[in-house]
Order: C-alpha cells, then sequence, then structure tokens
C-alpha cells in the first residue's frame, strides 16, 4: 500500500502553530510514503515567510513534492514577480514541481499558477499550454500500470466550496489528463477538504482537494488528506484537527 499525506495552503505569516505541530507529529509518527504539498507555503511571498515553511518542510525528512501556490509568487513587488518570481524558493528547488514514484504510483506535477493574467484577479488559475505538454509528457513516461496522480494547486474546474479556483484552461487541461489515463488530481487553494468523482469524456477521475494548517479556515478546521491506495483504489480520509477523522467518499465534499 502506498500512502500520500496531501497538505497544502500552510500560509506561513498566517499560520496556525498548533495545526503545523500536529501535522509534524502525524508525519514523524506515521511517516507515510511522500508528501504532496499542493501550494501557498506563504501568505506574501515574504523571504522570512519562506525561511519559516522551508524549515518545516525540511524537519518532516520526507520525499516531498510541492505546487507553487498564488501567494507564493511577490504581489507587491512588481519587479520581482515578473523578473525572478521563484527566486525565493531557491531553498526548496529539489522539491519544487518534482514528479515522485512510490510503490506503483506516479506523482506528476502540474503548475496552475502565473506571474501575468489578463484579469484582475491573480490569484485564481491558469493552465499554459507548456505546463500541459510538460505534465502529458511526464504522465506518457510513467510506468505501465502505475496510478497516475497530478497535483496542482488551482481546481481545474470548479468544486462544491466555498471557494473556486475559476482556472482557465482548466477543462480542456483535466479532459486532457483524463484521456492520458490520470486517476486523480490534487489541488489546493480553496482551504477545505473535499472527494469529487468527476466524469469527462467516458472517464472518470477523482478531484481530490485539502484544507489548510493556516488560521485563514473557511467552512472546515485546519486538515490535511491522509490517501491510502493498494490494489488501484484510493481511499481519502480528512485528518482534522481536533475532529475526527472523516473518510471521504468520491462525491463527498467538506465532511
Amino acid at each position: 500500500m502506498a500512502r500520500l499525506f496531501h497538505v497544502s495552503d500552510i500560509h506561513f505569516g498566517a499560520e496556525d502553530p498548533t495545526a503545523l505541530d500536529w501535522f509534524r507529529q502525524c508525519a514523524r509518527a506515521e511517516r507515510p510514503d511522500a508528501i504532496l504539498m499542493t501550494g501557498d507555503l506563504t501568505m506574501r511571498a515574504r523571504s522570512h515567510e519562506f525561511a519559516a515553511a522551508c524549515a518545516w518542510l525540511r524537519s518532516l525528512d520526507l520525499p516531498t513534492t510541492i505546487e507553487v501556490g498564488n501567494h507564493d509568487l511577490p504581489y507587491f513587488n512588481p519587479v520581482a514577480r515578473f523578473a525572478a518570481p521563484y527566486r525565493r524558493y531557491r531553498a526548496l528547488e529539489g522539491m519544487i514541481e518534482r514528479p515522485l514514484a512510490v510503490k506503483g504510483v506516479a506523482v506528476v506535477p502540474l503548475k496552475t499558477t502565473a506571474r501575468f493574467h489578463w484579469r484582475l484577479n491573480w490569484s485564481k488559475g491558469h493552465v499554459s499550454d507548456g505546463a500541459l505538454r510538460r505534465s502529458l509528457a511526464l504522465v506518457e513516461a510513467a510506468p505501465a500500470g502505475d496510478l497516475i496522480l497530478v497535483t496542482a494547486h488551482h481546481p481545474l474546474i470548479a468544486t462544491a466550496t466555498r471557494s473556486s479556483g475559476r482556472t482557465r484552461h482548466g477543462g480542456a487541461a483535466l479532459a486532457a489528463l483524463a484521456g492520458a489515463g490520470v486517476q486523480a488530481v490534487l489541488t489546493g487553494h480553496v482551504h477545505d477538504p473535499f472527494d469529487i468523482a468527476h466524469e469527462v469524456e467516458g472517464r472518470v477521475v477523482r478531484l481530490i482537494g485539502a484544507g489548510t494548517l493556516s488560521r485563514r479556515v473557511r467552512a472546515e478546521p485546519p486538515s490535511f488528506n491522509d490517501i491510502r491506495i493498494a490494489d488501484g483504489a484510493i481511499e481519502v480520509i480528512a485528518r482534522k484537527l481536533g475532529e475526527p477523522d472523516v473518510a471521504l467518499t468520491a462525491g463527498a465534499a467538506g465532511g
């Protein structure tokens, strides 16, 4: 069985220290095969926020892949946003958009952030042609028979949560990934957990979202997803701080 901890939106600068300590204790005690971090490590992409996020992630001492979230791009410094938007990620360079292979599971990154949008709200998602091509190439290169998970920051299509990624070209990207054999897309951004079975062009793809470990909660308390994969079946358990765990069935949001 492959076991993955799917965590998102830790937002250093607005982090919840109790939630972060709880997650670290779970990771150290239970030793999942990998950590899938789907973006927004920081609140304002400041250097000290990245330094704190880096120290916390390294303290987990587990294979980790990280997606870049919209909060991780400089917002108030347009020069840095356009010229060197990922400079402060250098300490985590080996983890950024890192493909992983874990016990018959291939984890493929998909970039959904952009340094520029032709729309007012730059927090929303965008899948470029280049980003999709890179992900599809990794899907194609995965070993035959592997179950394939894609990690991204923004949900590719709308889900039954309070917030939305409103990801431009997300629907087309999802159709292409489904056609390539992807079984599930794991995302963050909306700060509430969900697990939805979505049919696209005759294929069913699981859309799985993680909550937040920050103080910026929505409908649910701080949480992360405990994903267990055996014999081709994906089980998602929402682990909630101070509340009982909830097994999310495909089609459930929140819990």
